[in-house]
């Protein structure tokens, strides 16, 4: 086994994009190919109880691949094969490292689509979207990750031998014989084990979709707006809220001539034409400034492209604080308003995109770079925001993970039994405690 030692190279893959995710020092990394590759590091670390820390493309946002010190970091970037495409049965089988994107264009070359689409998507790694259980802009007509992966191959330890490749799951659409122990790995962000390979379902390449575009005046009307169309009954195939902060970004780094005039537009993504006139009515009815409805994708696509920019976009602007709280649809107008009054409170700039149909809000808190009291304050509304997410029956996080910077939020939800149940499971099945530490 070729370990990397270069301080310079370790230190670009001690850490993923949470800019305030504590990081360690690793001993080494390790770049595998293969499953024996993964397996050889697992039974070294074993043997030596070496503390193990996968990573993929490091996109994530809340520490999950960050180093530990005196682990090997386990770079999986390099397994990079689409090992099948099975047209007849709606499934592929990949390595862990091959880009979201790239296995889309690959199905896609066949008249297949594989949905789950993170923000990240051009970069993120299918194994990495399996870490976090990713979510991303169709999660709300289609699903997460977990809802597409239907079997796993996995270098694990505790009940077998460390180093052992495990076959969970199975290739049929249906099956229920043992406990479902793929769904229990999908999400678990490397603690229970090394995934190595991922069998996931597709679907049929959809139809042209129409685009509707609602801009409002304050964020409140448009979350007032996305309440109204869920509770209407319409399904979308996305829903996303940008505020006129990201438009801006987008606009001054990228040019594209987008011009926001309003405090808050929503995307949307209609496949029938009775979705995308209730979305006009509803965006209407709820105070829309102006709504437009689009068939031209050229157009279409620059406005989602602008969607998937806001990240860089502000992360140009100072370090950023990246919130992931996902509340109950019909709880995103309060939600907004308390990030409104949380950021005001505290005095932080808070930049906001959601996922606003499936109440997946990500607030982005942004810092002037060197300033230290800004970044005090900035935690403190992190947390403010995660305990209103709680009072209005939300959650710590919808899909970027837990990792180092939600820890501490998960154990306040989960509540001292739940946890103590997730403890027993990574006693059980890591019981060196060597599959990524202290982010369970």
């Amino acid at each position: 086994m070729k370990l990397i030692t270069d301080p310079n190279t370790l230190a670009g893959l001690s850490h993923d994009e949470a800019e305030w995710a504590p990081a360690g020092t690793p001993y080494a990394a390790f770049r595998p190919q293969s499953t024996k590759d993964v397996q050889e590091a697992v039974r070294f670390c074993a043997e030596k109880h070496i503390p193990i820390v996968p990573r993929g493309a490091g996109t994530g946002l809340s520490g999950g691949a960050n180093a530990v010190d005196g682990c090997l970091v386990l770079d999986l970037s390099r397994m990079t094969e689409v090992v099948e495409i099975d047209r007849d049965n709606l499934l592929a089988v990949v390595q862990p490292g091959v880009v979201n994107d790239d296995l889309k264009k690959a199905v896609a070359a066949q008249g297949l689509w594989y949905p789950p689409d993170p923000a990240s998507s051009p970069w993120s790694t299918i194994g990495g979207n399996v870490a976090t259980n990713a979510g991303g802009l169709c999660c709300l007509k289609y699903g997460v990750t977990r809802d597409y992966v239907l079997g796993l191959e996995a270098v694990m330890g505790g009940p077998v031998e460390y180093g052992t490749a495990v076959r969970l799951g199975r290739r049929t659409t249906k099956g229920v014989a043992g406990y479902d122990l793929t769904s229990l790995l999908v999400g678990s962000e490397g603690t229970l084990g090394v995934v190595t390979e991922i069998t996931v379902r597709l679907r049929p390449a959809p139809r042209p979709a129409d685009t509707v575009v609602g801009a409002f005046d304050t964020l409140v009307a448009a979350g007032q707006a996305v309440a109204l169309a869920t509770g209407r009954g319409l399904q979308p195939a996305a829903l996303e809220l940008v505020d006129r902060a990201c438009l801006q970004a987008v606009e001054d780094w990228k040019h594209l001539g987008i011009e926001p005039d309003t405090e808050a537009m929503l995307l949307a993504r209609a496949e029938t034409a009775e979705d995308a006139d209730g979305l006009v009515a509803a965006f209407t009815d709820a105070g829309a400034a102006w709504t437009e409805r689009s068939t031209d994708s050229t157009e279409a696509e620059a406005l989602f492209a602008a969607r998937r920019l806001t990240y860089p976009a502000l992360e140009r602007l100072g370090p950023l604080l990246t919130e992931d709280v996902c509340v109950p649809r019909t709880q995103v107008p309060a939600m907004l308003a308390r990030i409104e009054d949380i950021g005001a409170r505290h005095g932080v700039r808070i930049a906001t995109i959601a996922h606003a149909g499936d109440g997946n809000l990500h607030p982005l808190l942004i810092t002037p770079p060197g300033d230290e009291n800004a970044r005090v304050a900035a935690q403190a509304a992190f947390e403010d925001i995660i305990d209103g997410a709680f009072e209005l029956g939300g959650t710590v996080t919808g899909e970027h993970g837990v990792g180092l910077l939600k820890r501490d939020g998960m154990i306040r939800e989960l509540g001292p039994d739940a946890h103590a149940v997730h403890r027993a499971v990574k006693n059980a099945l890591d019981p060196l405690n060597i599959f990524n530490p202290g982010k369970a």
